[in-house]
């Protein structure tokens, strides 16, 4: 019987971890009875209860794991540190607790797994959520899609079904802040979509506020892209050759037309400001690009996140 892991984030819960858990559960005991489940769930130091909950549902079955964090590392970081502790034939990445990733379409990922696919990704191309986050997202998305190095498809978060093998070759990376989808995409061109949409939050309040949402947004562009270094060589490069230009106009209104003669000196000065604030862009440009080679090989801490607490847990030596 193939198992399918399931990693589940959480931070303050309490609302929603019986409903998920019992969701999840169903899903499998009705529409999934040919599959084990292998649920993990990784707790970021929950304040509210939610450890309490989670260790009363494990005595009850041994097969729930579960991770308690010994601080909040965030979502990314925590989700990716529980992969070490994945044991099934697939893997979901990234299940949140709040349910807005509608659980019901895992059963469609693993139907197109099993047709050979090694990524099936969920498409969040419809959002329940306001006009503002939405159309913001979208656009996120979109630029994403178009300056990164790697095919990132549009629309598409952390909730995906990938096989074994490459949540694997996942666990080679030993990145500080780990931009999940992207490293996914790095690993396989085998993969398909399926469109779903996004739930509203029906219990309990999101955690994710607009600090957190830009830094995840910056994150996401600068793990995949050297496109905002390149503005500044690109600009930069612009700019000096358009104030080289530029001063050949007043040397031909000097000559052709002195009656539009500014006064003595403007004009030079005017055009050495821009020329050299022009050659200051593209050499702060050209030192970025050294600086984004350097970045990338230097994302490589020894360790991510401490493990206070494993439950029914202990993690993968394959």
């Amino acid at each position: 019987m193939k198992k399918i892991s399931i990693i589940a984030p959480c931070y303050n819960e309490k609302d929603n971890i019986q409903i998920f858990y019992e969701k999840i559960k169903k899903i499998f005991e009705n529409d999934l009875k040919n599959y084990s489940l292998e649920l993990i769930i990784v707790d970021n130091n929950s304040t509210d209860g939610s450890i309490d909950i989670l260790k009363n549902i494990s005595k009850s079955d041994k097969d729930l794991k579960i991770i308690l964090n010994k601080m909040n590392y965030g979502l990314w970081k925590s989700t990716f540190n529980a992969i070490n502790y994945a044991k099934g034939d697939a893997l979901i990445p990234m299940l949140p607790i709040d349910m807005q990733d509608p659980p019901e379409l895992i059963v469609d990922f693993i139907k197109e797994w099993e047709n050979g696919f090694e990524v099936v990704y969920g498409i969040k191309k419809e959002r329940n959520e306001n006009f503002f986050l939405k159309s913001s997202r979208n656009i996120y998305y979109k630029l994403v899609s178009k300056i990164s190095d790697i095919d990132i498809p549009p629309y598409v978060g952390e909730f995906q079904l990938i096989d074994k093998k490459i949540y694997k070759e996942l666990l080679n990376f030993d990145d500080y802040y780990p931009y999940t989808r992207g490293l996914i995409s790095t690993l396989s061109t085998n993969k398909i979509g399926i469109n779903y949409t996004w739930q509203k939050r029906t219990k309990g309040k999101s955690k994710m506020n607009l600090f957190k949402m830009f830094d995840v947004g910056i994150n996401g562009i600068i793990s995949f892209s050297n496109f905002p270094i390149r503005i500044f060589s690109i600009f930069g490069f612009i700019l000096a050759i358009g104030s080289f230009l530029y001063m050949f106009i007043p040397i031909f209104t000097y000559f052709f037309l002195p009656e539009r003669n500014v006064g003595a000196g403007i004009s030079t000065i005017i055009v050495a400001i821009f020329f050299f604030s022009g050659v200051q862009l593209l050499f702060l440009g050209i030192v970025g690009e050294y600086i984004a080679a350097i970045h990338r090989q230097v994302r490589k801490p020894k360790k991510n996140v401490i493990v206070k607490e494993l439950i029914n847990c202990d993690k993968n030596q394959d």
